[in-house]
Formats: C-alpha cells, sequence, structure tokens
C-alpha cells in the first residue's frame, strides 16, 4: 500500500509575475502533468475543483474557506480580473485523487474570524486517509492552534496530513516530519516517507511550488 502526495497553494489562481488573465488551463495542465496519487491544493477558486480534477482524470473533494458570500458575482471580477480581485474572488481547499476511489468525506471549520479556515479528511479505497489544511495566516500562534485542532480531529492512521501551514517550524507530535518547503509541509501516521520530497517547477505558476513525497506503509 502507497501513496504519493502533493500539496500546492494556487494563489487563488494567480501567476508571479502578474498575467492579466485566467490561468485555469494553465494550473489544470501543470497538475495533470506530474506524478501523484493525492493533490492537496490551498487558496483554489471555487469554481476550479471540478475542472482540475477532469483535467487529471481524477474524484475531487473540497471544502469552501473564505470570502464566498455573493460568489456569481466573486467570480465574474475574478476571471476577468485576478490580479485584481486576489483573495477578494473566494476560496477553498481541494483533494484530488486518481486511481482509487473516496470512500469517506468529512470537513471541521477550525475558526470563523479573522476568516474562515478548515481541515479537511478524506480516505481513499486502499485505507490511506489524508487531511488538507490551510492555516491562519499572519499570526503563528493561530496557525499553530489550527494545526492543534486539526490533529486532535484527524482520522485513525494510515494517515498523511499536509498543506499550507504558514509555520516554518510546525509542532506535530505523533507525526513523521516527511517533507516541507517553507510553510508548506507533509506529515505522516503510520506511514513511511519513501526517499526525498520533491519540489516540482511550476514556472511562474502561483508563489509556492508544489512539493510531493511518496508514503507505504513501514
Amino acid at each position: 500500500m502507497a501513496v504519493r502526495v502533493l500539496t500546492w497553494n494556487l494563489f487563488h489562481g494567480r501567476a508571479v509575475p502578474p498575467a492579466g488573465r485566467s490561468l485555469l488551463d494553465e494550473f489544470a495542465a501543470a497538475l495533470a502533468g506530474w506524478e501523484w496519487d493525492v493533490a492537496l491544493v490551498q487558496e483554489t477558486p471555487p469554481w476550479w475543483p471540478a475542472p482540475l480534477a477532469a483535467a487529471s482524470h481524477a474524484e475531487e473533494r473540497h471544502a469552501l474557506t473564505s470570502r464566498n458570500s455573493f460568489l456569481p458575482l466573486r467570480r465574474f471580477l475574478a476571471e476577468r480580473w485576478p490580479d485584481v480581485m486576489k483573495s477578494q474572488g473566494g476560496g477553498c481547499n481541494a483533494m484530488l485523487v486518481r486511481g482509487e476511489p473516496i470512500v469517506e468525506h468529512s470537513v471541521l471549520e477550525l475558526r470563523k474570524r479573522p476568516e474562515r479556515r478548515v481541515a479537511h479528511a478524506i480516505r481513499v479505497g486502499s485505507g490511506i486517509a489524508i487531511v488538507n489544511l490551510h492555516a491562519t495566516a499572519h499570526v503563528p500562534a493561530r496557525a499553530q492552534e489550527d494545526l492543534d485542532r486539526a490533529i486532535a480531529w484527524v482520522p485513525p492512521p494510515p494517515l498523511v496530513l499536509g498543506g499550507d501551514l504558514n509555520l516554518r517550524d510546525p509542532r506535530a507530535p505523533g507525526f513523521e516530519h516527511a517533507a516541507h518547503r517553507d510553510v508548506d509541509h507533509l506529515f505522516a501516521r503510520g506511514l513511511r516517507a519513501d526517499g526525498h520530497a520533491g519540489v516540482l517547477d511550476r514556472g511562474t505558476l502561483s508563489d509556492h511550488p508544489p512539493l510531493a513525497v511518496s508514503f507505504s506503509v513501514p
């Protein structure tokens, strides 16, 4: 039993430097071209999970985060002027799964203010659970609280927990710290990381590079 997990903050579908247009096709092509079994994505425009999954021949589950009131209007503006709207276009976290079914999905609201943060979990047909988290930004104590609440809630192992934790040195007792780059991390419980994590080349897409690592049962 093995799984390759990728985590990527999509920067609300934007590029560095700004492209001035929707980059859905470019993000979808990048994800489709990499090797992974489960992709955790954060700061995703809420209308993107289905087309991202379709491009990668994957199944998806997502959870809305913040700034999603009046979403049709936000979408109209963000699709035309993404670099003006930025996070005001709305947000969600999503998980894409290739090759096996998603058999469970659950969402935990971690906080409502200063903006809504959630953890969401899936379990796939092989029995591995995966948790996606985007923790509070700019306040490390709140980010660690989000992580602590997620850890207290996670499903039983074997388990991978990852995402943009907005922490450079997160504390996750009982987990193996399998991979990290800046504030993006992957942890495991009941699984072993196989080899070194890979930081993938995403060109100008996003302000975060994707991080990927393979796990197996020890």
